[in-house]
């Protein structure tokens, strides 16, 4: 894992997209403000370490492709935390999503109290599915703090220590590389 301390232009962007926009579509479990701000983050933060423009929300539905690297399609999930990351945390995936086109997922934990996004790993898509609890709409699920929450849609959850770690930018790049080459060689 890596830490990235976000960006002040990159914030403002965000808020400002997620204050113009509605980047929930799906018509079930879009995520609140709060929530597609998180997600607006972590994108934005990555397209920023691959020099590619900043989330755009008159572009619309990206159908799972936050990224293009090569001949990968890749999807940016973040989530929101007011801790840093731990290692028995997990990482949601929406079932509702899992007909798009991605080939390779990459999970952020964006600490809101810090405003700092840490890159926790990949996983190709196939392997998600592979190794994922899945969990059916309307389970009731217990978090390690105490709380509890009923999924609004089927919902897969993989554990940080499933994922491939990521130590830096280059690491990062390294697996794509990897990963585009296992998938389209």
């Amino acid at each position: 894992m890596f830490k990235i301390l976000v960006k002040e232009e990159i914030s403002k962007h965000c808020i400002d997209q997620v204050e113009r926009f509605n980047f929930g579509n799906r018509g079930i479990a879009d995520g609140n403000k709060r929530e597609q701000l998180t997600g607006i983050i972590g994108e934005s933060v990555l397209k920023d370490l691959f020099d590619l423009d900043l989330v755009d929300g008159k572009e619309g539905n990206d159908n799972g492709e936050d990224i293009k690297f090569k001949n990968l399609s890749i999807d940016v999930k973040t989530m929101g935390r007011t801790t840093d990351v731990r290692g028995y945390y997990v990482n949601n995936f929406i079932g509702l999503q899992k007909e798009f086109p991605t080939d390779v997922y990459i999970f952020n934990s964006l600490n809101i109290n810090k405003n700092e996004l840490t890159i926790v790993g990949i996983i190709s898509k196939k392997r998600l599915l592979q190794k994922a609890k899945f969990y059916k709409k309307g389970t009731l699920r217990h978090r390690s703090n105490g709380t509890s929450f009923r999924t609004k849609a089927d919902l897969y959850e993989i554990e940080n220590n499933q994922l491939s770690d990521i130590k830096d930018l280059n690491d990062l790049v390294n697996k794509l590389e990897i990963l585009n080459s296992h998938l389209y060689g």
